[in-house]
């Protein structure tokens, strides 16, 4: 015989019901999030893909798991990949998700990783100024050009958010807006509340009517 479970206890006044179903909403979207990071190490660990930089490997609209870049199976650029034949995402080398030169508050960049350079390559490559740094060299599989001969410094490790593990299609744009799906689910637990109270109210004074007119009788 299964064991019941247990039931969420209702009371009486409608504003406690009110905050317990708020409650447990956060609770849900905390749990969750807890999860994802206990599981990928990083933070995001959901991104979404909003360029046809990866075509045909990833494409908008991509739901991307990313993982700290040293999880599952390590980390290894195009050039490493090529001699022992790892391929992520249809290439070889692993695909990074990265803050393009260390800029944060800024939609970060789903590349795959080339090649790792020092500083003194860096120099002769052409790099000057705070660009001369050791980092990884990173392209998208549908650009022409490397990130670097677009205007992106060398990716340093720091700037890592970590590697793109797996994406399901089509659904990535739901986990970019989950505290946005938060607030709009708390919203409509206060509206359903006001509204619920406002048609039990109604149905009160109905039912206070007929029971008066039926005293008049």
């Amino acid at each position: 015989m299964l064991p019941s479970i247990p039931k969420i206890p209702v009371s009486k006044n409608p504003i406690i019901n009110l905050i317990r179903d708020i409650l447990i909403v956060l609770i849900i979207v905390a749990v969750i999030g807890a999860v994802l990071f206990g599981v990928s190490g990083t933070w995001p660990a959901l991104v979404a893909v909003e360029s046809e930089s990866m075509v045909p490997n990833m494409n908008i609209g991509d739901l991307v798991f990313v993982v700290e870049e040293n999880r599952y199976d390590g980390f290894m650029t195009a050039v490493e990949a090529a001699s022992s034949g790892k391929i992520s995402f249809g290439g070889y080398g692993d695909v990074i998700v990265y803050q393009p030169n260390g800029e944060t508050g800024v939609t970060p960049i789903i590349h795959r990783a080339i090649t790792w350079i020092n500083a003194s390559t860096a120099e002769l490559a052409g790099f000057t100024g705070d660009a001369a740094h050791a980092g990884y060299i990173t392209k998208g599989d549908n650009n022409e050009l490397y990130d670097q001969n677009a205007g992106m410094q060398p990716v340093k490790d720091e700037w890592i958010v970590g590697k793109a593990l797996f994406a399901i299609p089509l659904i990535g744009l739901v986990p970019l807006h989950i505290f946005e799906a938060t607030l709009i689910v708390i919203v409509i637990l206060i509206i359903i509340e006001l509204v619920g109270r406002r048609l039990k109210k109604n149905k009160d004074s109905e039912k206070e009517m007929s029971t008066k007119t039926g005293k008049k009788r």
